[in-house]
């Protein structure tokens, strides 16, 4: 049985057991929920403790280890220019759109202060976010190292890529020497993971029977809309995508929607853009796409190209505060919109990892972690839609940088 056979499992079993907790409601088991709940918050410290170590590793080794491979001399101002500016639109769309459509999510004020009370997380209990000022001027550390002891997680990322950036100046061997230490952390990291995501069933059990017992039927309307609102949206984003290519890309979108549609059956069942680059180089020789161009972008598109995560990442962020009666300001919904965008570039290629990287925006604004392991109950249909999202994104962002090569050639 696959892990996310189980995850659905357990889940199921959570809602099921803490809906029938809430209707019946029996006064000698009072003690359930809080007996229960420590050893989900257990299993989200296990995941937190990976955070630190796999964020800095990932960032070390994709700006310092590109230098051997050339990567930095052959990625073109063209490819990161419409990767920037396509990741902007993600992030805007999300801004615009998802506060609102949220919104129609009725969660009672009440269930929002029990469920902030069950879940023991100090760092939202407060649930003041910082002021603007205080944040921006946080982002560079005066400590890194106190940054790291204080979870001031992006504030020790900024540090880490300018720590990055710098071993390009240094001699090569000093600087393979950090390359390889910081390649074997990731490795590591990434082992330590899937152990963690072993025990996910019972974490997720952990997290969602408390949150059952205090929604009680309320959960299922809650999280289906989510559900909804998450996989709308992607599939809006998803179809903007074909006109865009046919005006920026020169295709028709009939073309377009032939190419990219085995793609997204891969991408739609393995929930993996990167088990999806064959089928996706297959698509671009299909679009007429030379292998010179799409050689180069597929390589890097799959790596560090999540054109649909800051959509699903983020608008999971605005419903878990809604969901814990968090107040967002404009400035702290535009803090996260960012945030989640700029870290959607080192997310890890595993299931759910783009979830994973959102515990330093949690922490530093104060939002509840637990929240995310919520979201990873919910996450294996909306991560379907969010692959189906970025492969569709990488076909259509290769036909534009490749439209004038293929006009030349037509002449």
């Amino acid at each position: 049985m696959s892990l996310s056979t189980r995850i659905l499992i357990s889940l199921g079993l959570g809602l099921a057991s803490g809906i029938l907790y809430s209707l019946v409601a029996p006064p000698s088991l009072g003690f359930l929920p809080a007996m229960i709940e420590p050893i989900g918050a257990l299993w989200v410290n296990a995941i937190r403790m990976t955070i630190i170590p796999l964020l800095m590793s990932l960032v070390v080794t994709a700006i310092a280890g590109q230098k051997n491979s050339g990567m930095i001399a052959q990625l073109g101002s063209r490819t990161i220019g419409l990767f920037i500016v396509m990741l902007v639109f993600s992030c805007l769309y999300t801004l615009l759109v998802a506060p609102v459509l949220l919104s129609f999510i009725d969660i009672d004020s009440a269930d929002s202060a029990a469920l902030l009370a069950a879940t023991n997380a100090t760092e939202a209990s407060s649930a003041s976010l910082p002021p603007f000022r205080d944040w921006f001027v946080n982002l560079v550390p005066t400590n890194p190292f106190k940054a790291m002891v204080d979870n001031a997680m992006l504030s020790l990322m900024i540090f880490t890529g300018l720590f990055s950036a710098s071993l390009l100046y240094i001699e090569e061997a000093q600087r393979q020497l950090f390359v390889d230490f910081f390649s074997a952390v990731k490795s590591a990291m990434f082992v330590l993971i899937r152990w963690v995501m072993l025990l996910a069933p019972i974490g997720i059990f952990a997290l969602v029977f408390p949150l059952a017992a205090t929604l009680g039927m309320t959960v299922l309307n809650v999280l289906g809309t989510f559900i909804i609102i998450a996989c709308g949206l992607l599939v809006v984003v998803t179809l903007l995508l074909y006109p865009t290519t046919a005006i920026f890309g020169r295709v028709t979108m009939r073309q377009f929607a032939k190419a990219v549609a085995p793609v997204q059956i891969v991408g739609f069942g393995t929930r993996s853009s990167l088990a999806s680059l064959p089928a996706t180089f297959v698509a671009t020789k299909a679009l007429g796409i030379s292998e010179r161009v799409s050689g180069l972008v597929l390589p890097i598109a799959v790596t560090l190209f999540k054109f649909a995560s800051p959509i699903a990442r983020t608008t999971g962020t605005y419903f878990v505060a809604n969901l814990y009666g968090i107040e967002l300001g404009v400035i702290e919904l535009f803090i996260i919109v960012a945030a989640i965008g700029f870290l959607s570039v080192y997310s890890p290629g595993i299931p759910s990892g783009g979830l994973l990287i959102m515990a330093p925006v949690y922490v530093s604004l104060g939002l509840p972690v637990a929240g995310i392991g919520i979201l990873i109950a919910v996450d294996l249909v909306v991560d379907m839609f969010i692959t189906v999202a970025n492969v569709t994104a990488n076909v259509a962002a290769t036909t534009i940088l490749s439209r004038d090569e293929r006009q030349s050639l037509s002449l």
